[in-house]
């Protein structure tokens, strides 16, 4: 355990191998591509690939091949070890030097209130104003729901807009907004933070006060569709249809009768999930 341990600490006091690490923790419980790894953080495939081997040598990381790419998951059940091997050793199980992280530093989100959720996007154009749109729908009543981007368009997409109301949703109150929006002393403090575009997971973003609860729940950019007209909207159809589903999952969750553990295992499992998209 102990040798363990020394080799791991030893392989994140890299600091772009913490980077590596780091980002891989935001995406969990997503496989990352090694090309977008590489993208994301600045980092020739050659580099790159040398300091993947060296996380998965230490345990840090498990990799799994999709066709001939090679994607990167985050192996938390090592990070766990790694933390209780430093509270027991180092600290000798003492909370009283080692306590552990303030996860209940504001109000029990288990309790009986209004939550408040935002889903983060880059662009807020599309996936997150689905997301804002469709849990405004069905928990208005239980949630608080917001959006943002990372670095928001100026205008929502046309074709999110269109489909939005289409299927009935109110869009009046729908607008691009920057994250800092919900950063501030005065923003709402945040229940659940979801990121639902790999771009936004990829960034640096700050803590959030609280600590809300985290997932992400990645989906293909349906901005990014080519084709015929039909092509297009029917990549829209499919990214509102797969967030549908997470979030009706989400809604069904018995909020008052999971610990913050348990609802994040939740959330994250609904990130995981392969979902169907919901037929128009």
């Amino acid at each position: 355990m102990e040798k363990e341990s020394l080799t791991q600490l030893a392989t994140l006091s890299h600091p772009q191998r913490m980077q590596i690490f780091r980002l891989l923790m935001r995406r969990f419980p997503d496989a990352v591509p090694a090309g977008e790894i590489a993208e994301a953080l600045g980092l020739k495939a050659s580099t790159n690939s040398v300091y993947l081997a060296a996380l998965r040598e230490a345990g840090l990381v498990t990799q799994i091949r999709h066709g001939t790419s090679l994607h990167y998951r985050a192996e938390t059940a090592a990070l766990q070890r790694l933390m209780g091997y430093l509270l027991n050793d180092c600290c000798r199980g003492r909370p009283d030097l080692c306590p552990p992280l303030p996860v209940k530093d504001g109000p029990d989100i288990m309790d009986h209130r209004k939550y408040n959720v935002l889903f983060i996007c880059t662009g807020n154009s599309a996936r997150s104003i689905f997301a804002e749109a469709l849990l405004r729908g069905m928990g208005g009543e239980r949630f608080n729901v917001y959006s943002a981007g990372t670095r928001p368009h100026s205008e929502l997409n046309p074709y999110a807009v269109a489909l939005l109301a289409a299927k009935g949703h109110d869009i009046s109150q729908l607008r691009a907004k920057n994250v800092s929006e919900f950063q501030g002393p005065n923003a709402p403090r945040m229940d659940f933070v979801f990121t639902v575009c790999n771009q936004a997971a990829n960034e640096e973003c700050p803590t959030w006060e609280g600590q809300p609860v985290s997932a992400h729940w990645g989906m293909p950019d349906p901005v990014t569709a080519e084709g015929t007209e039909a092509e297009k909207k029917l990549a829209f159809q499919q990214a509102y249809g797969g967030l549908k589903n997470r979030i009706t999952s989400f809604t069904a969750l018995p909020f008052d009768t999971l610990d913050r553990i348990s609802l994040q295992a939740a959330v994250d499992g609904i990130g995981a999930s392969d979902l169907e998209n919901t037929p128009a």
